[in-house]
């Protein structure tokens, strides 16, 4: 493709900004980044309280998030955040520890015989599932692999035919089940489902493994984690500032044409003229939301063969309370409520997060589902009541909320979609009207997936 191609960029989050710094190291240079909100970082958003920078979306990376890396390395930052630690409450607050067999006598045989399903797991994956963990869904439904290894920061290119990769579109539940390995579930569920990614009953495996591939997941387990002391937004702050060009923050796109060739987008009133556009903010989004974001297919010129299968995208309603509390009820650490990551639970408070061990004076930020296929959605008010309720449970009653976000969050597709190859059609229309779809839907909902698709993006087409 020309280096002068005109590219528009829309989305100013992590795969918006990423697809801007590998289009630059590959000479392009004539892009533009427009990003509908006055601050870049997508679900990367760092607000500050009493001087320090608190998480409302990311939290943490682990040391595999080689996109992540990339762009410390491009900008000369590294992730020089506090250390986190977590501890474990039940449902009526008790302090735990669920992975301890010398506090656990009684769970000895289940915790013995998870240990053995752990290991068999890691090897099923690394044999009868070889090419699971790549990036992005190219070919899984059509039992093959296409992509770049997860192995190391080299990512080097890989390809195969395995037909068990067909597996993947099974629920996650199912998936460990049919393998003889349910129990691995309790380790995954921490980081999945109490980071607001769904039930395991509902959500494909592959979206399970492919963020949490055996080397992530036992980076969580370990606790080897990543934090930036300026927050996760500070990283993608740190790339808009590097970049040739900068995203243009309060950009409201009103409407996209493409035709003859060229893409023409109007922006705040005005029209521009470009070759190519690449999209990673939302595709589809079902319903109308409170805050006015809308999917790709309300303000682009969307052809019949997008909206079928963009309808086909659903998305978790996940939501975020920053809340002071007294100094004495401050907790000590985080702590994971297991019982309530389950979907007869659903609204209750998952996680609880204290990010600053060396004072009292800073938030804490809870995290809780009301949303799961197959039950009605709990409106926001009622969750929001009931997380308030259950950190009095918690012995760590709110004396006030700070900030709170209900953001749309984990666009996925269901398993029926998923195996009759919704992301091969989907990829199939790559560069089909000079447009190009990444963001989350396209890999995974986390910082360093939707990163790593924008980098493949480029490898392949530009």
């Amino acid at each position: 493709m020309d280096k002068n191609t005109r590219i528009c960029i829309v989305g100013g989050g992590p795969a918006g900004l990423s697809a801007g710094m590998y289009l630059e190291k590959k000479g392009y240079n004539n892009y533009t980044i427009l990003e509908r909100l006055d601050r870049v970082g997508g679900k990367c958003w760092s607000p500050t309280y009493n001087g320090r920078r608190y998480e409302m979306g990311a939290i943490m990376g682990v040391p595999s998030y080689y996109a992540v890396h990339d762009v410390e390395e491009f900008c000369g930052i590294t992730h020089d955040g506090p250390k986190l630690n977590r501890n474990y409450k039940n449902g009526q607050g008790k302090v735990i520890e669920p992975f301890e067999p010398k506090k656990n006598i009684l769970k000895i045989p289940r915790l013995l015989k998870m240990k053995k399903q752990l290991k068999r797991f890691g090897e099923l994956l690394e044999t009868k599932y070889k090419g699971y963990d790549l990036n992005g869904h190219r070919g899984v439904a059509e039992g093959r692999y296409e992509g770049f290894s997860a192995a190391s920061a080299k990512r080097q290119p890989v390809s195969g035919e395995n037909p068990n990769l067909k597996d993947l579109a099974l629920p996650f539940k199912k998936f460990c089940e049919i393998n003889g390995v349910d129990l691995v579930q309790d380790i995954w569920i921490g980081p999945f489902t109490s980071f607001g990614y769904g039930y395991f009953d509902e959500i494909p495996a592959a979206y399970v493994l492919k963020y949490l591939d055996f080397q992530t997941c036992m980076n969580f387990v370990k606790i080897n984690l990543w934090t930036w002391k300026n927050g996760t937004q500070y990283i993608w702050e740190q790339l808009n500032d590097h970049l040739a060009h900068p995203a243009r923050l309060n950009s409201k796109i009103d409407k996209v044409e493409r035709k003859d060739g060229k893409v023409y987008v109007t922006v705040n009133g005005k029209v521009e003229e470009y070759d190519k556009i690449i999209v990673t903010a939302p595709l589809y989004i079902p319903n109308k939301r409170k805050d006015g974001q809308v999917g790709m297919v309300d303000y682009f010129d969307a052809r019949e063969d997008e909206r079928a299968l963009f309808s086909k995208i659903d998305y978790e309603r996940y939501d975020v309370l920053a809340c002071e509390t007294k100094p004495e009820d401050h907790p000590e650490i985080s702590y994971y409520v297991f019982d309530n990551m389950v979907p007869e639970r659903l609204g209750h408070l998952m996680v609880y997060y204290r990010r600053w061990r060396d004072t009292k004076d800073q938030v804490i930020t809870t995290y809780s589902l009301r949303k799961h296929k197959d039950s009605k959605e709990i409106p926001y008010d009622k969750c929001r009541s009931m997380v308030l309720e259950d950190l009095k449970v918690m012995n760590n009653p709110a004396s006030k909320v700070v900030n709170e976000w209900s953001v749309y969050y984990f666009p996925h597709v269901f398993s029926e979609d998923y195996a009759a190859g919704w992301y091969d059609k989907v990829e199939a229309m790559q560069g089909k009207y000079d447009t190009f779809y990444a963001g989350e839907i396209m890999s995974f909902g986390d910082m360093d997936e939707t990163a790593e698709y924008s980098r493949e993006l480029v490898e392949r087409f530009f």
